[in-house]
């Protein structure tokens, strides 16, 4: 396909179809260069792409467990989904991003198609002092919508993309081609006004994102947040993002006036009391580690024997109570056993096995292992150890948070802790014997 040639004057941006001499607009000589950016025969625009600008301008929200999920901040002109089971936050935290970055002098605006007015105000005035950036509008139309990605605004937050209407398009408010089609024309708007967009999505009865599955592939980020409504603690992740890597999970705790950033030291909830079938171990999560309570009971059964696990894998649970009957002589058969976490996090994936175990032995001998020491490891069926990842980042933070004693497996790398006393062990039997019982 045909190219055209453009020059550009370098001392005053003008363009000419080919190059002469003199600048016809500011009368340079020998000031006009090919510019790198063509157009073929259709018009459309062409660049080199090493001059490409791959800078995208960040904003910092001001939230920072959200910042360290999108990797700093929101990028100009992005488009954002983000979906949670109903009560869980969404709102919420939409709001608290929008009032943090009005507090710091941004343009911001929240379309509501499903609150009226006064409840998004009452919602703000619960969350602080209402800026006077934050701007709100009830709307229903995504026409209206597009109308207010204006320039100088940073960010449009849509709640939600499923309640409004494109009269364009087929079909009711609500169903499947319409939510694809108001989410295509904001997302468009997004892209060419620079200002980006957050849209609220539901999820399903089995908990996965509703509408068109394509809205996970019209979006740059897509961000889950999660969280027993009954509880406080809440988790964000970002399922996609095409600005930063995912697996990266935010911490917040839903107190009464809103959504609060939380730091992973104040989930230790670790009880003064000296009972047996409670061992701290440290998981893993994104970038991040976090000290775990896991807390086991074994009690006689008044039937068939239960096993009961939460936060916990019910699946791992099974293989450990095999495993500790099979290679260390500790007996459960005809026994409930019941296996969890406190404050309300995950110790769901191998790295807690041995903490695990241990607790249910704790729980079943009798003794008590100390809130000082904290137990990492992999059990395999023949109850050896296995090297976990991150081990070095696990013990720094377990040190951080007043560990004194550490039982790792003797397999994989490891960095000195200071203040930290390491032990490797081989197998869950090391493991037991390394702790002297304390007979409650």
């Amino acid at each position: 396909m045909k190219s055209h040639p453009l020059f550009v004057c370098r001392e005053c941006g003008a363009h000419a179809p080919r190059w002469v001499g003199r600048c016809t607009s500011c009368g340079a000589w020998g000031a006009l260069e090919e510019s790198s950016s063509h157009e073929n025969a259709y018009g459309t625009s062409l660049r080199a792409l090493d001059l490409v600008d791959d800078d995208a301008a960040l904003t910092p929200t001001g939230v920072d467990e959200f910042d360290r999920v999108l990797g700093g901040g929101l990028v100009a002109g992005s488009t954002t989904l983000l979906f949670g089971e109903p009560g869980v936050g969404k709102s919420t935290l939409a709001l608290t991003l929008l009032m943090s970055l009005a507090r710091a002098g941004h343009e911001v605006v929240l379309a509501s198609a499903e609150e009226s007015l006064a409840q998004v105000a009452r919602r703000a005035r619960r969350l602080g002092a209402v800026p006077a950036h934050l701007h709100v509008a009830a709307l229903s139309h995504v026409e209206e919508v597009e109308r207010l990605f204006e320039s100088g605004r940073r960010l449009v937050v849509v709640d939600s993309v499923s309640t409004l209407r494109d009269d364009e398009g087929v079909g009711a408010g609500g169903s499947v081609s319409q939510v694809r089609r108001v989410a295509e024309r904001l997302c468009a708007r997004a892209k060419t006004s620079g200002v980006a967009l957050v849209m609220i999505g539901h999820v399903t009865k089995d908990g996965e994102l509703a509408g068109p599955r394509a809205l996970e592939h019209l979006v740059d980020t897509v961000v889950r947040i999660e969280g027993d409504r009954r509880g406080a603690l809440r988790e964000v992740r970002a399922l996609k993002h095409r600005f930063a890597a995912t697996g990266e999970v935010g911490l917040f705790e839903m107190v009464s006036e809103g959504l609060r950033a939380l730091d992973p030291s104040q989930l230790r909830a670790g009880s003064d009391l000296a009972v047996a079938g409670v061992v701290t171990t440290v998981t893993s999560d994104g970038s991040r580690s976090f000290l775990v309570e896991v807390q086991a009971l074994v009690a006689s059964a008044s039937g068939p024997s239960r096993r009961v696990a939460h936060q916990v894998s019910s699946q791992r649970l099974s293989l450990l109570l095999a495993v500790l009957e099979a290679r260390c002589g500790v007996e459960v058969a005809g026994l409930d056993v019941y296996a969890t976490t406190a404050a309300g996090l995950s110790a769901s994936e191998p790295a807690a096995d041995a903490a695990l175990a241990l607790a249910v032995a704790s729980a079943r001998v009798g003794f008590v292992v100390s809130g000082d020491v904290v137990v990492i490891g992999e059990v395999g069926l023949a109850g050896e150890l296995r090297a976990v990842s991150d081990l070095t980042r696990r013990l720094r933070e377990a040190q951080r948070l007043g560990a004194a004693r550490a039982l790792v497996p003797t397999a994989g790398e490891l960095e000195p802790v200071e203040g930290l006393t390491v032990e490797r062990c081989r197998s869950l039997g090391e493991v037991l014997a390394a702790l002297q019982p304390v007979t409650v």
